[in-house]
Order: structure tokens, then sequence, then C-alpha cells
């Protein structure tokens, strides 16, 4: 009995160790090994229809290489870049999110990054709001208008073409008479 109550008491106190190494190594988490120089990028007022680039930096703070794993964002409307060499420690690397702004109003849009051996994902946001384009919307405008007026032009151009036409046609058959009249000898 006493053996099998010894041999059980080292399997518990060895499981002990080994689990407490494991969660040594779980806990490692994205802030031990990288910093944000800011994780909210405000981009304040941007255009419609005009994609704006926000630029992340991130210093490796660990004492091994950093690698950016991903850098996805949330939804279809933004587009993402980063380092993808490994980043020494102490130097630092970038990621990039463009924002495609299409619909008026105010955004917060967000990227979950992930580093190489660490479980946790981080997740950065840039945020804004899309203005109407004032330019933009009176070259619309502008474009449009020509467009009616060449359009509305359009049918009085064709009928003065066919009026010259007729006149040509008019006119050759008049020159054609006078010729054949002319040609004739008199008796």
């Amino acid at each position: 009995m006493k053996k099998l109550l010894l041999g059980f008491t080292a399997i518990v106190l060895t499981s002990g160790v080994f689990a407490q190494d494991n969660v040594a190594d779980q806990k490692k988490k994205a802030d031990d090994v990288a910093k944000f120089k800011t994780e909210t990028i405000e981009l304040g007022k941007i255009l419609q229809d005009h994609p704006t680039t926000a630029t992340f930096e991130v210093t490796n703070i660990s004492k091994e290489a950093l690698i950016i794993e991903q850098a996805n964002p949330t939804c279809g409307c933004t587009i993402s870049d980063y380092t993808k060499e490994p980043i020494a420690p102490g130097k630092s690397g970038y990621i990039k999110a463009t924002y495609n702004a299409k619909n008026l109003n105010m955004f917060e849009k967000h990227l979950s990054v992930k580093f190489a051996g660490i479980d946790e994902v981080k997740s950065i946001t840039i945020k804004g709001e899309v203005i109407k384009d004032e330019a933009a919307e009176a070259l619309k405008a502008a474009e449009a208008a020509k467009t009616a007026e060449a359009a509305k032009a359009a049918p009085q151009a064709t009928s003065t073409t066919s009026e010259m036409k007729a006149s040509s046609d008019a006119k050759t058959t008049t020159d054609d008479k006078s010729q054949k009249t002319s040609t004739k000898k008199p008796n």
C-alpha cells in the first residue's frame, strides 16, 4: 500500500511540474513580444471613394526574432500589408491598413494580428469619418450636364447633315442635267 501511495504521489508531483512549464509557455502574450507605437489610428475625415492608408509601427521587444504571421482585416473594405521578414530584437516593422471608403458615415475597422509562436491574437484599429468629395461631385454633375447637352445637340447635327446631303444630291443632279444639255450638238 505504501508503494502504491508513493507511486501515486510521484506521478502527481511530476504532472504538476510539467503542467506549470506548459502554462508558462502558453501565457506568452503579444504584448510580451511586440509593442505598437499606437493600437488605434484616427484617420479623421477622409473623402469617399479615395482609399486611405494607415501605417502601424510595431517594435520587437523580445530577445528573439519576431515574425508577423498574419494581419487580417475584419471586412473586405480594408486591405492589409505587413513586414514579411523576421524583425530583429529592438527593431521595428510595419502593418499597413488601406481603407476603401465607399459609404458615408463614421467607421471603425479592426485588423487581427498574429505573431509566430504566440497564441494570442492582437487587435489594432483604424477609424474616422467618410465625407462626400464635393469636387468629385461637381465634376460628375458637369460631365452629366455636358453629356445631356451633347445628346440634345445630336439630333440638330443629324438633321443639318441630312439637309447638306440632300442639297449636295440635288446639285449633282442639276450638274448632270446641265452637262447632258451642253454636250448635245445643234442640228
